[in-house]
């Protein structure tokens, strides 16, 4: 099979071209495991983390690509909750103990133990790959495979950050940041408090552009200050700068989700909070870690239901380090998604 696999960790600044082609085995599915003929993987910003050592893999090299969509090839012969030719997809999630505290009280993405798709384990930037059963989800009838791709980490991540968020209806919300993730925020957001205003911070012109084509009620700048304080932001930016502005636009008593899960550039960034503008009045800061496997599977079923069609940009598997250095730019509308034939 072809995959692109990360050899060495490194600056893409200075090297461009991190991931490269490689003729691999097709990897066999252990006893519980399905292998998928995979057909589409969406980019993620987390494989920045990955390549550029801020989530480094434990061993390499490694196949990258953790929203991941393909046809089962082949079952473990203990395997049985899919057959043969099902559609399939993979998310963050690749493993957990299932037998922690945070597992057996229904956070698993919380478990000592947890395992990710594409960093901790071979993920879909490849033409095959496998998965314990367990951990594979069906694939609503309503999408395409390129479209569904992006729904398993930028949609179910941001579904589980709009949760965390507390937002009510009414309430305003600010989306700090506009790429994969943060367009299907405000396309939920749309749907389930429909009287909500939605405020998005961006340096991008053209993310702007796009978010008031979706229906945001302001834009602006990471920089600048909303015309109305906000109930709850959400932050999806890769800096710090941006969770300091946002902090500073919220309402009393309001939250700040940080979905990330890692942020570039000087720690000590944070060293610049003024108490009474950024942190007073009772206003909270909470993180996002991973998803849950119920995450995933809640939000495809939301997804399915209000028809939730993410916007894509099409790129080649042999085209993945172009995708990769345009989302390190910011050159973002949207997922990015390889097609994978």
């Amino acid at each position: 099979m072809k995959a692109m696999v990360l050899k060495t960790l490194c600056n893409l600044k200075e090297h461009p071209m991190p991931l490269k082609l490689m003729d691999l085995p097709i990897p066999i599915p252990g006893e519980r495991e399905i292998l998928l003929k995979v057909s589409a993987c969406a980019v993620c910003h987390t494989e920045l983390d990955e390549i550029e050592g801020r989530t480094p893999p434990p061993y390499l090299p490694i196949i990258p690509g953790h929203q991941v969509v393909g046809r089962v090839e082949a079952v473990g012969n203990k395997a049985g909750a899919f057959k043969l030719g099902d559609r399939a997809g993979v998310a963050w999630i690749f493993s957990s103990c299932g037998t922690c505290k945070f597992c057996l009280a229904g956070h698993e993405n919380l478990c000592p133990h947890f395992a990710a798709t594409g960093r901790d384990a071979n993920g879909g930037y490849a033409q095959y790959m496998t998965v314990a059963e367990d951990f594979a989800y069906a694939i609503p009838e309503t999408f395409s495979d390129l479209h569904a791709a992006p729904l398993l980490c930028a949609g179910a991540i941001g579904y589980r950050s709009l949760h965390l968020s507390g937002l009510k209806d009414d309430q305003r919300l600010g989306l700090t940041g506009f790429g994969a993730s943060a367009h299907l925020v405000l396309k939920m957001v749309q749907h389930q408090y429909p009287n909500s205003e939605i405020y998005v911070f961006a340096r991008s012109a053209k993310e702007r552009a796009f978010a008031e084509e979706l229906g945001a009620k302001w834009t602006g700048d990471t920089i600048e200050r909303a015309p109305h304080k906000l109930d709850t932001i959400i932050d999806t930016t890769p800096a710090w700068q941006p969770v300091v502005e946002a902090l500073a636009n919220l309402e009393a008593g309001g939250r700040l989700v940080i979905n990330a899960i890692r942020k570039e550039g000087d720690k000590r960034s944070l060293l610049n909070l003024d108490y009474p503008v950024h942190i007073w009045q009772e206003k909270e800061l909470k993180s996002v870690a991973n998803v849950a496997r119920n995450d995933v599977k809640e939000f495809l079923d939301l997804a399915a239901k209000m028809n939730l069609q993410p916007e894509v940009q099409l790129f080649a598997l042999e085209q993945a380090n172009d995708a990769l250095l345009e989302l390190k730019a910011g050159q973002i509308r949207g997922a990015k998604v390889l097609k994978i034939v």
